[in-house]
């Protein structure tokens, strides 16, 4: 197929913006870029004009069981969090649940442009929960990495036992999905009890996902254990990573790891403040994710627009704390539209075949282009626009591996009826286990108590 005359954001190294031009695709990769293009007979011709064409955005970090629960934590803390999936209810979670969300997660993710997800499914209680997820994730034509937890038990435990083992050889050497990772986090303890799942992932050659920096549950304590342990290798990624020390900071980045922040997360459930001023002041790769339809929207362009605002936030309320005014920003609308393409890409290991619009690369390809809407129009500062003025609304086409997933802004052969009605059996499941009075309880937490200060001045007549 090819795409004509767009205003393409190639975002190679150079991040090369080619206005009027197109985008040739072969099989399933990228042939080639430029105006005028010549296409073979019988190719399927794509009007890009007026839109933009970017590469499909990579999530490093969703929790896609939950997607089943969307919404229904719209107003808790992550303790509150904590206490309904890790302590209360997530074992309530059977397989089938795992594949509902799983599937309406994937299906979530194409729609809104992201080609490539990581799947942080620590919901697996058991192989088969963790065969439900993969075979969900297999359902869509999207690329999936499953980082593989379980949160309730000990990676220690799981990481170790026979069924796991078994589930890699039968489920991820040689199969489907575009890469595998062990996801578990560090609490600190001396003992470094997690030693043994490090030593699981070491044999398997896996990277290692882990939430590190959140405050109240991980910190440096974890992060010296893995270091002195020398368990931090390249490729490991640090989720979140907002309360951490510079001398945490400057581990992570001898030793070529990457973070994933996920900035709606942080900034409303309280791991820390959203870590990019951190990150940028130690040279620290960027990934960008949307963590969980639980509570929050599950595309990156919410991802990069509260990414950059947050960012922006500090910078200013630090110059103001120096009584200094920021004049020109830092972070720019083109650095986090790279974390959002390009940083998934490296922090997954993929940078070579993802991540970018050019030759020979994965013809992973997203259209935002919306003729309907008032605000499609103009595009003058395509980087701005992408940030601050497309949504999930604006993605016409994508395109995974040279196959269309979505076309003229609806997904192709996407089965919604069934992912709808599996979602339901758990909604169901779930509200006739835990009793309505728990249900309703849980969707919302008791609202402290305020006071309003006294008022000392009194206005008289």
């Amino acid at each position: 197929m090819i795409f004509r005359n767009g205003l393409i954001l190639t975002m190679d190294d150079s991040h090369t913006v080619l206005e009027n031009a197109d985008v040739l695709i072969v099989d399933d990769k990228i042939a080639e870029i430029g105006p005028g293009l010549t296409a073979p007979d019988g190719h399927e011709e794509i009007d890009a004009s007026g839109g933009i064409l970017m590469p499909g955005m990579v999530d490093t970090h969703r929790h896609m069981w939950q997607t089943a629960m969307r919404g229904y934590g719209a107003d808790w803390t992550l303790t509150q969090y904590f206490v309904w999936y890790y302590l209360e209810s997530g074992k309530h979670f059977r397989p089938e649940d795992i594949y509902a969300g799983n599937l309406l997660g994937a299906l979530e993710a194409i729609d809104s442009g992201v080609t490539t997800t990581v799947d942080w499914s620590h919901g697996l209680q058991s192989a088969d929960h963790a065969d439900a997820a993969v075979d969900a994730l297999e359902a869509v034509p999207g690329r999936f990495v499953l980082a593989y937890g379980n949160i309730q038990q000990g990676p220690w435990e799981w990481s170790t036992a026979p069924e796991f083992q078994d589930f890699h050889r039968r489920r991820i050497d040689g199969g489907k999905l575009a890469g595998f990772q062990m996801a578990f986090d560090v609490t600190g303890d001396p003992a470094f009890p997690e030693k043994a799942a490090f030593e699981v992932a070491r044999e398997l050659g896996v990277p290692v996902t882990t939430h590190a920096g959140v405050w109240g549950a991980t910190n440096d304590d974890g992060i010296r254990l893995m270091h002195d342990s020398g368990f931090m290798s390249p490729g490991h990624v640090y989720v979140h990573a907002a309360t951490l020390s510079s001398d945490s900071y400057h581990r992570i980045a001898a030793t070529g790891g990457s973070v994933s922040v996920s900035t709606e997360s942080e900034q409303s459930a309280g791991q820390g403040y959203p870590p990019t001023w951190q990150l940028r002041r130690h040279g620290i790769p960027v990934s960008l994710s949307m963590d969980t339809s639980v509570w929050w929207s599950g595309d990156l362009f919410s991802a990069m627009r509260s990414t950059l605002s947050a960012d922006r936030a500090r910078e200013h309320l630090e110059a103001h704390g120096r009584q200094e005014t920021v004049t020109h920003h830092h972070l720019r609308a083109e650095q986090v539209v790279d974390w959002a393409t390009r940083g998934g890409a490296k922090a997954l290991g993929m940078d070579s075949s993802i991540g970018a619009l050019t030759p020979g690369r994965q013809a992973d390809v997203v259209l935002l282009k919306n003729d309907d809407s008032p605000a499609g129009f103009p595009v003058l500062n395509p980087y701005g626009h992408v940030v601050f003025q497309a949504g999930r609304g604006d993605v016409h086409t994508v395109v995974v591996g040279g196959r269309t997933v979505k076309r003229d802004g609806k997904l192709v052969d996407a089965d919604l009826a069934t992912a709808r009605a599996k979602v339901t059996a758990t909604i169901e499941h779930l509200r006739s286990t835990l009793g309505e009075d728990a249900w309703r309880q849980g969707m919302n937490p008791d609202i402290p108590e305020a006071r309003i200060l006294h008022n000392p001045y009194q206005y008289t007549k």
